[in-house]
């Protein structure tokens, strides 16, 4: 169901409000999407995935239970891996390597707007 006009019109003095009161906070989320996010938690969970896989190679040979640390370790970060892959799941291959270069679009709240409004437009009979 599309929003009213006087809805529209709220939504949109709520967004010159937010913009006016935090410029900092209504950039970010403008610039913040979920594959942004996912993206950069899979970033951070690769990287721990590795230095488990390097604390399991490097201390095997003297210290079972730092090595088996090393493996809870990975083991951590291969579920938060999985995790964030079925989070980003909907998006194609063109949004998760933008993603994971960086170069992902600032997107304006009213794009985000036009485009919710329009996916939920009932189509003329």
């Amino acid at each position: 169901m599309p929003l009213s006009e006087h809805e529209q019109r709220i939504l949109h003095e709520l967004e010159q409000a937010l913009f006016q009161e935090d410029p900092q906070f209504a950039d970010r989320v403008q610039s913040e999407t979920v594959y942004t996010h996912a993206g950069r938690n899979l970033k951070w969970s690769a990287l721990l995935f590795l230095v488990g896989l390097a604390l399991v190679i490097g201390t095997f040979t003297f210290s079972v239970i730092l090595a088996f640390v090393g493996f809870l370790v990975m083991l951590a970060s291969a579920v938060f891996i999985e995790t964030n892959l079925r989070r980003m799941s909907k998006a194609g291959i063109h949004d998760i390597t933008q993603v994971l270069r960086g170069e992902v679009e600032n997107r304006k709240i009213s794009d985000i707007r036009d485009k919710f409004k329009n996916r939920f437009k009932r189509p003329n009979k």
